[in-house]
């Protein structure tokens, strides 16, 4: 995938570039009126968005990420498909199925008439990823550039028969201070705990982060919001196609114990992930799609 020819053939002048990232991948720089961003085409993933004017990435990603074939990178919005968490079937299969350590396709960019600016990213089965997961697919990843950062994940089922995923939008956020930071639209919904043997639990006020957290919120309706004083912003998250949504820190020690972050870098992230988790299964019938949105958008407090 060379840039020359992704350039020659997708760049828009003036917003839309195509540059040699890190570790040798293709990575795709936008800078508009409202915003800018960095998308890699390994892994299909949002790196970077910051809207114009503004000093602080949404984006978490950490120093230490690993850019490297067959790794995922951290931070940013990896994309986890067609399964979300541990292989379903305890086959062995990597956690998060296979799409977020992998190169894709890039199938379009463009300019919409309000100035935002667009990419779709897509990937196709193969008998590499069929030897994987037996079924026919075009996965789309499509990604638009404004006031907000809204991605929608386009699940084309090929085949001639029907099938199930899960998935999400694994997306790190920044903070400025994970202790003055908190989730607001969880409250008084059930959680499983996978801290705690995935016992189930209600959510009681706003969620705050003081311990390792990860948890599968269950039956979520509405706008989620990230309230950072830290920053001094908050950060709205407005989901379509999921009716769960996973928060997720892994504090100190977990942090230490991982190679791709920093000891102390649990103090400047937040996971806040729109998913199809646990028992919101999708099924996808023969010739029919499915469409699973996020849009992110900053404002101060």
């Amino acid at each position: 995938m060379k840039i020359e020819q992704l350039n020659a053939d997708h760049a828009i002048a003036g917003q839309l570039k195509f540059i040699e990232g890190k570790g040798g991948f293709p990575f795709i720089e936008i800078s508009n009126a409202k915003a800018s961003a960095l998308i890699s085409v390994y892994a299909g993933q949002v790196l970077s968005f910051r809207p114009a004017g503004t000093a602080d990435d949404l984006m978490f990603l950490s120093e230490k990420a690993y850019y490297q074939p067959g790794k995922a990178i951290k931070g940013g919005v990896p994309i986890c498909w067609p399964w979300f968490g541990a292989d379903p079937q305890g086959l062995g299969r990597p956690a998060h199925g296979f799409v977020r350590n992998r190169l894709w396709n890039v199938v379009a960019t463009g300019t919409a008439a309000d100035g935002d600016t667009r990419v779709t990213l897509g990937l196709v089965d193969t008998p590499e990823t069929r030897a994987i997961w037996p079924q026919s697919f075009t996965l789309a990843l499509e990604i638009t550039v404004g006031n907000s950062l809204n991605l929608e994940l386009v699940t084309c089922n090929t085949g001639t028969q029907a099938f199930s995923v899960t998935q999400a939008f694994h997306t790190y956020f920044k903070v400025g201070d994970i202790s003055q930071t908190s989730v607001l639209g969880l409250e008084g919904i059930d959680y499983i705990d996978k801290t705690d043997n995935s016992a189930q639990k209600h959510q009681s006020g706003a969620v705050t982060i003081n311990t390792e957290v990860d948890r599968i919120y269950l039956g979520v309706q509405g706008e989620l919001v990230i309230a950072d004083a830290a920053l001094k912003r908050r950060i709205r998250i407005a989901s379509r196609g999921s009716k769960t949504a996973v928060v997720w820190n892994p504090w100190a020690k977990i942090s230490a114990e991982m190679g791709d972050l920093q000891d102390d870098d649990y103090r400047r992230l937040l996971c806040v992930e729109t998913t199809n988790a646990a028992t919101d299964e999708v099924e996808v019938a023969p010739d029919s799609e499915f469409r699973l949105v996020a849009n992110y958008r900053a404002e101060q407090a």
